[in-house]
């Protein structure tokens, strides 16, 4: 299927705002056309026009962050239909991405699109943050967007992180709640202060933000708590 012009045009935009490899505009093409055409539901925008903005622009903004351009081992947690995990495999050829997710239709679909990518650097495997032995301290970024709230994710990503790796979570609008839970839990796991970094990825985009934070000592031994802990009686501020 032809790349429509107007998403040929923005694609080439954002490889040269982010200084991709030539390749990766195609790659990116052809990774919105697998999820435009892939029955199961992993995405609610499957309109390449969009999803040029609303997935690719929105996965490639976390290259603002140095600690995301340096990475070398990257878990990327409910990786869905593949944003950012896939996003990110392909303009950061040299970085191992391992995308994690726990939903079999969804890892099919990932898979498939490993494949049809051509990504050497990158696999799938179905799983819970939680149940994952081996990817714990194996990372030294971990990835995720849309997936839970900010203490939950520091709980996902804490025990994945080698010491001096970082977490960086996607966000919309700000919550003071959420972010004071989060900085708790960051205290309890061995992570350091939650720092948010505002992020326009597109022009109509509004109230985005990535927060980051990096691992500073062990974690402690009793996490990760078993399956659904994180979820069920989440790290709060007020605890």
């Amino acid at each position: 299927m032809p790349v429509r012009p107007e998403v040929a045009t923005r694609l080439a935009e954002l490889a040269d705002r982010y200084g991709l490899r030539a390749s990766a505009a195609d790659r990116l093409a052809l990774l919105l056309e697998l999820a435009a055409a892939e029955s199961s539901s992993i995405t609610a925008v499957r309109d390449p026009a969009q999803g040029v903005d609303v997935h690719i622009a929105d996965s490639l903004v976390a290259l603002e962050l140095p600690e995301v351009r340096g990475a070398k081992r990257i878990a990327d947690l409910g990786s869905g239909g593949g944003f950012p995990g896939l996003v990110l495999a392909i303009a950061l050829a040299d970085a191992r991405v391992v995308l994690v997710e726990s939903v079999g239709r969804k890892v099919a679909f990932l898979r498939r699109a490993v494949e049809r990518l051509q990504l050497a650097n990158t696999e799938a495997v179905q799983a819970r943050a939680e149940e994952w032995p081996e990817g714990v301290g194996a990372h030294d970024l971990v990835t995720a967007r849309a997936l839970a709230p900010l203490s939950v994710l520091v709980e996902y990503a804490a025990p994945l992180l080698a010491t001096g790796g970082s977490l960086v979570a996607w966000k919309g609008a700000r919550s003071d709640v959420e972010e004071a839970d989060g900085g708790a839990a960051a205290d309890a796991l061995g992570m350091g202060e939650l720092r948010l970094h505002p992020v326009a990825p597109f022009r109509s985009a509004r109230e985005r933000h990535l927060y980051l934070s990096s691992k500073v000592s062990a974690t402690p031994p009793h996490y990760p708590r078993r399956p659904g802990m994180a979820r069920k009686r989440p790290i709060r501020a007020s605890t």
